[in-house]
């Protein structure tokens, strides 16, 4: 039986992951913030091959030492980890250094002490790689954001932005400059949609992607509903995507994961279709942005599934989001 870590292992999209690799019969530790988390983490799988480490700060140094010095037989590593705040007050000390220092210290933690580990795999974002400064330039496995450093340093959404561009190429620079013993896949999700791993999470705090979508369920009569299109994925095709990375030879590639544009009157278009009982504003829609512009021919081939459409995703996400009272009705 293989063994795989994973990083940030309470994350939306890693319980996802989790999920998937236990079903397959993999073994797994994930890193969590507390012993606390840890343990609510391990009820909800209720598996013996799920066990846990604490990493309390990924910026820490060694954060990661301890953990693979406890598990010398893990074969391979997937760095989730990673903040998301879009509105920083500090964007260097809250988003950028947490999200480098946490990058590194999972690399150097693996070279020095992952003797097994032969794959690593790091969840990235489409925004490190499509140009949402310049709009209308095509993002592609091959394409960088332009955003500098000295751009990050004042906003905090460009901070993010910043954040995953620099965190991933210190990957790649990272496999160029040192005799490292693994390959690296970096996978590049767009806004990632669908239902929670565990039913009874969709009564907590959502992640920002599926806060959106829910948050439609308390649109207003003349509440206006913003009509930007970007690229969306669904949770279930990342983690098999995680998945696929680690069983198959994708060394050195970047996936970009999305399967067409949305806008929030699109979503909002499917729930009134098939929620009708929820009276929802219809807002205006025949009305809809601009697409954002994506190629991700060379994933999908690689990949070789077909992916989840919008109207799937976004039913399974409010079904469950409804199934579990909110106290919105």
């Amino acid at each position: 039986m293989k063994t795989i870590f994973i990083s940030g292992a309470t994350g939306y999209v890693a319980q996802h992951i989790i999920k998937l690799l236990l079903q397959e019969g993999y073994s797994v530790v994930g890193s969590v913030r507390s012993t606390t988390k840890g343990e609510k983490l391990k009820e909800r799988f209720n598996s013996e091959n799920f066990n846990y480490e604490v990493v309390e700060k990924l910026e820490n140094a060694g954060a990661f030492d301890q953990s693979l010095i406890n598990h010398p037989e893990i074969d391979a590593f997937i760095h989730t980890a990673s903040p998301v705040i879009m509105n920083a007050v500090d964007p260097v000390k809250d988003t950028m250094i947490p999200a480098l220092e946490g990058t590194m210290n999972a690399l150097n933690a693996i070279h020095a002490h992952g003797k097994n580990i032969k794959k690593v795999v790091f969840t990235s974002s489409y925004v490190a790689l499509a140009d949402l400064l310049n709009p209308g330039t095509a993002a592609t496995e091959d394409s960088w954001n332009s955003v500098t450093w000295e751009q990050a340093l004042k906003d905090g959404r460009l901070a993010y932005y910043a954040s995953k561009k620099y965190a991933e190429m210190a990957v790649w620079d990272y496999v160029q400059q040192n005799k490292v013993n693994f390959s690296v896949t970096s996978i590049n999700p767009a806004y990632v949609f669908g239902p929670q791993a565990f039913d009874v999470d969709a009564k907590g705090t959502l992640n920002l992607s599926a806060d959106m979508i829910c948050s439609l369920l308390k649109l207003k009569d003349g509440d206006e509903i913003p009509t930007k299109r970007r690229p969306f994925i669904d949770v279930r095709d990342l983690a098999k995507a995680h998945i696929l990375a680690i069983e198959n030879e994708y060394g050195g590639e970047r996936l970009l994961l999305a399967e067409s544009n949305f806008s929030l009157q699109s979503a909002l278009n499917i729930i009134r279709e098939q929620f009708p009982h929820l009276h929802l504003p219809s807002g205006n829609p025949d009305a809809d942005g601009t697409d954002d512009l994506f190629d991700n021919t060379k994933t999908r081939q690689l990949l070789g599934f077909e992916l989840t459409d919008l109207e799937t995703s976004v039913h399974d996400m409010i079904a469950q989001y409804l199934n579990n009272d909110k106290g919105i009705f």
